[in-house]
């Protein structure tokens, strides 16, 4: 057995390693605080803190961060940037152009289209938002309760989540949706928990059932850690990245979905400002007042273009396997 250095304790990996480590330390690129992968001290960074260290650097993430922020800003506060109702109508202006007051023009109804396309913002912001939060703790719960566990519970929960992946999700909003009376958003972030959780819990199971295999994991069990210490403590952690990605992502598909389910007449229902609403009403004076259509549908794109752009440049910051 080659003879070990003080203080190096068998097993840890060290030892007959130093000099390979040191000789690839040096040949790593230097960034600021240090070689690439560590922190300010020489310390190895963890995935979290190395994954921020890559999302700062990115354009991607900077630019997409701006818009949502800028969304997020206008959602709670509209009336920063606009003074009026997007109630308020005069039919006498109907789909007249560009003017003081209302940049964008007015739509069929005589509705200031720059108004009502700031306040649409607050409507998909909070659907996006609420049916992504929902989604994510009710699949990441259910799926990773299976994957641990395993057994009878993972054979029905699979099961389940194929009887739910063949419901065509665009039609099963028509037929759920068509008998709700209420105008809230509620219904609608409710049937996208009800019909989205199923793919965040396939991730969440596959990633759990990954984790569980680590040797960190077998000696908390060994140790004699309760199950509940082992899945918040252990796997949790480490089974979450995957998660978080296909949820950024599944942010902006939400509030794409809320504004078809909007236009097809079956989600939010006018007085609700939505720019499903908005692009429905305008879709007959199309020809006529074309400006009507397209602001709200190019703010429509530019929001799911930034999320999915979030979620493009959050899965290559903690996928390993893109370093």
């Amino acid at each position: 057995m080659p003879e070990q250095s003080d203080g190096v304790i068998a097993g840890t990996g060290m030892g007959g390693g130093m000099d390979l480590a040191a000789s690839e330390a040096e040949t790593l690129e230097k960034v600021p605080g240090g070689p690439l992968g560590t922190g300010p001290a020489g310390k190895p960074r963890s995935l979290w803190s190395d994954a921020w260290h890559d999302l700062r650097r990115n354009p991607v993430f900077l630019v997409s961060s701006l818009v949502i922020l800028f969304l997020v800003v206008i959602s709670l506060w509209p009336s920063l940037i606009t003074s009026g109702s997007p109630l308020q109508c005069e039919l006498a202006k109907s789909q007249q152009g560009s003017q003081p007051g209302a940049p964008f023009g007015y739509d069929g109804q005589g509705c200031n289209v720059y108004t009502r396309t700031v306040y649409g913002a607050r409507t998909s912001v909070t659907v996006g938002v609420c049916a992504t939060l929902g989604v994510t703790i009710l699949g990441s719960v259910l799926g990773g309760l299976a994957g641990y566990y395993g057994g009878v519970w993972d054979s029905v929960l699979s099961r389940i989540t194929d009887v739910f992946f063949a419901i065509p999700v665009v039609l099963g909003g028509l037929v759920l949706l068509s008998v709700v009376t209420s105008n809230t958003v509620w219904p609608v972030i409710g049937f996208m928990v009800l019909l989205g959780w199923p793919q965040i819990s396939r991730i969440a199971r596959g990633s759990v059932i990954t984790s569980k295999q680590n040797d960190y994991v077998q000696a908390a069990r060994a140790l004699g850690a309760s199950d509940s210490r082992i899945l918040l403590r252990h796997i949790a952690p480490n089974a979450v990245a995957p998660v978080i990605v296909v949820a950024t992502i599944a942010l902006g598909t939400y509030i794409s979905l809320e504004a078809t389910l909007s236009y097809l007449g079956v989600g939010l229902k006018p007085p609700s400002v939505s720019w499903g609403i908005d692009i429905s009403a305008a879709s007959p004076y199309i020809r006529n007042a074309p400006h009507a259509l397209l602001w709200p549908s190019g703010a429509l794109a530019i929001t799911v273009l930034a999320f999915i752009m979030l979620g493009d440049a959050v899965r290559d910051a903690l996928d390993p396997k893109l370093r």
